[in-house]
Formats: structure tokens, sequence, C-alpha cells
């Protein structure tokens, strides 16, 4: 399917840069794709030749290592996927999943690659967005190292409820393993932290939704964890 760019309501910072007639040329060069929960987005490993701009639901983005997959973050839309790798390898050096369904944009990618050649503001909004990927990713590999696990799992539901949902209750859209694979623990510690957080009043549990009900103490473990 494809939509007019021009219209779309989840136009990236980036686009808005573009002239009308760049808008109708990244128009003509896209197509809308819906994805349910768990299927595959992109996988690791394959040829690419499209650059995917997540426009609606929310997604897992992982890398398989030498032993095991490993969770690197979740994304939620308006925002561009893949790009260091899509743009600089062509080859896919992580996976996307959906964790809920989702629609994405495949954008050609010499359509993509000559938007970035020709309009200055454009090519800079994409290495702005690149800049807080690379930012995040080296905090979040400090936080994850330097951090105990209870700190690692405040950090998660804080960043979920923030950045996420917006919103104090929320659905993890994750396993408790799938937790654990996230902040490098297992699902049992998940399990119990959780259990421990729910004792000590910070959280209320009804299966996989969360409420936080003392946002302050949960900051608290995720600074001092």
């Amino acid at each position: 399917m494809k939509t007019d760019c021009q219209l779309c309501p989840y136009i990236s910072d980036a686009a808005l840069k573009l002239a009308a007639c760049d808008l109708h040329q990244l128009s003509d060069n896209h197509i809308v794709v819906s994805f349910k929960k768990g299927d595959s987005i992109i996988k690791q490993g394959t040829y690419s030749t499209n650059v995917i701009f997540l426009r609606k639901g929310l997604v897992k983005i992982h890398i398989t290592g030498p032993y095991s997959e490993q969770i690197v973050k979740l994304a939620k839309p308006p925002t561009y996927l893949g790009l260091p790798t899509t743009v600089g390898d062509k080859i896919n050096q992580y996976s996307i999943t959906a964790l809920e369904d989702t629609e994405v944009c495949f954008i050609d990618m010499t359509t993509f690659k000559d938007l970035l050649k020709t309009n200055d503001e454009f090519a800079f909004e994409i290495i702005r967005s690149l800049c807080r990927y690379e930012i995040d990713s080296f905090c979040r590999c400090a936080n994850r190292i330097q951090k105990q696990t209870r700190g690692n799992l405040a950090e998660v539901l804080l960043d979920m409820s923030a950045t996420i949902f917006e919103s104090d209750t929320f659905t993890i859209p994750l396993s408790q393993s799938e937790v654990g694979n996230l902040i490098d623990t297992s699902r049992e510690s998940v399990s119990r932290m959780l259990s421990e957080f729910e004792k000590d009043g910070i959280i209320r549990m009804q299966g996989r939704q969360i409420t936080i009900t003392n946002k302050r103490s949960l900051e608290l473990v995720s600074q001092n964890g």
C-alpha cells in the first residue's frame, strides 16, 4: 500500500524538512506493510535494499551473538529502523520483530540516498537521529554493565513508563524471560524482583500489567542499583 507522505500523520522530523516535490518523490518510492505481533520485519544477515520507517506499533531489536540471542532495545514510532547497517553495510546486522500489530514504510534505498545528497536539512536530521541512537546505546551499555540487576530492571520499567507507553500503567510487551534477556539475568530473577517491588509498594501487578505506584522509590532503585 502506498500513502501520500504530505498527508501522513506519522511523518518523521527529517521528512518535514523536505519540499513538496521531494515528498512527492518519497510517496512514489515507498510502500506501507503491516505486520502482526511476532512477525519478523527484518532478519539478521539478510541483504537490505530498503530503508525502514516505523510508523505504527512497537518492535524489539535483537542480535544473535556467538552463543545466544540478545535483545538490544525496544523501539516505538515514529523512527527509522536499521539505518546504521542499511545505509552502511547493506547487510542487516540485527533482527527486528513486531511486539504488537505494526506498520512500517519500506523506502527505496536509492531514493533515500538521493534525498540525503540533495537536502541538507533532511540529511542533518537523519544524522541527529543517528547520534541520539549512538549515545543512547553507549548509556545503555554502561548502565547494564555497572548496575545490579535490580537497578537494571527498575530502569527498564521507568523507560517503558516514560518513553514507550507514556503512562504509569502499562502492559509489559515482553515475557519475563525476554525481560531477563534484556537485562542479562534469568526469568526467575525477574519474577523475584517484580514480586519484591510489589511487596515494597513500588509497583502493582496484574498479570503482565504493571502500575508504578511509587515512582520516586523506583527511580532511587534505578539510580543506586
